[in-house]
């Protein structure tokens, strides 16, 4: 791709991430500054809230062309809590979740979150940092929690598999799979940031996995182009 076309590709993309971080109502994106080079999106500014922060890289990746995020926002809340305050609601957030444990447990320094402890799966850890990264007054989420499985599987591969030819959200037939001891390594190319999430999303749920390496790559058939004037339904 020469060097005029990367940067008239690039100039749409970051005009389409641009109005879909307006369009998307959880949050305030006036303060929010897009930068895009072949592909990679750089996201800038403040924000009020860290679950604001997470939604605005959400909406960058639903955009086609968008190869890879880094969300630089900083969060500055509007008004500020007192950690004590943030850990109660940490605590009663844990426990409305009937799948999160009361093995977890929860530090709180500064509105800045780190959860330890033990649960059955990535997906149970990734689900107790949920529960927190979207309440008022927290500014960043850690998630040291560890998955200590409660059974082994010895045909997990095909499991796995089944799992992703399973999701309609993905197109697993170019994705390959690598297990070593309790690593997961999935590869290939997809058209989609949802279908990468997807694809982790779905290991995440298998007993024994401690870590899913995600080295899916977007490979987009098609690139923004601007919207016509008036109506296009």
């Amino acid at each position: 791709m020469s060097t005029a076309i990367a940067t008239h590709t690039d100039s749409l993309i970051r005009d389409a991430v641009t109005q879909q971080l307006n369009w998307d109502s959880q949050y305030d994106a006036q303060s929010i500054g897009v930068i895009v080079q072949d592909g990679v999106v750089t996201l800038t500014g403040f924000i009020d809230s860290y679950a604001g922060k997470l939604a605005a890289e959400r909406a960058a990746k639903r955009v086609r062309g968008v190869r890879v995020v880094a969300n630089d926002i900083k969060v500055r809340l509007r008004f500020e809590r007192t950690d004590q305050d943030v850990a109660a609601d940490i605590a009663a957030a844990l426990k409305l979740s009937p799948a999160i444990p009361e093995s977890v447990q929860f530090v709180v320094h500064d509105g800045h979150v780190v959860l330890t402890g033990s649960v059955p799966t990535l997906f149970v850890s990734a689900l107790a940092a949920d529960a927190v990264r979207h309440l008022r007054g927290v500014k960043g989420v850690v998630n040291h929690v560890q998955v200590v499985a409660t059974a082994t599987f010895t045909d997990l591969r095909r499991r796995i598999a089944g799992a992703l030819h399973r999701c309609a959200d993905i197109d697993a037939r170019s994705l390959t799979i690598v297990i070593e001891g309790s690593t997961v390594t999935l590869d290939g190319d997809v058209d989609s940031w949802s279908e990468v999430e997807a694809a982790e999303k779905a290991v995440m749920h298998a007993p024994g996995v401690t870590e899913v390496v995600n080295r899916i790559r977007v490979v987009p058939q098609l690139v923004p182009i601007p919207q016509p004037e008036g109506e296009i339904c």
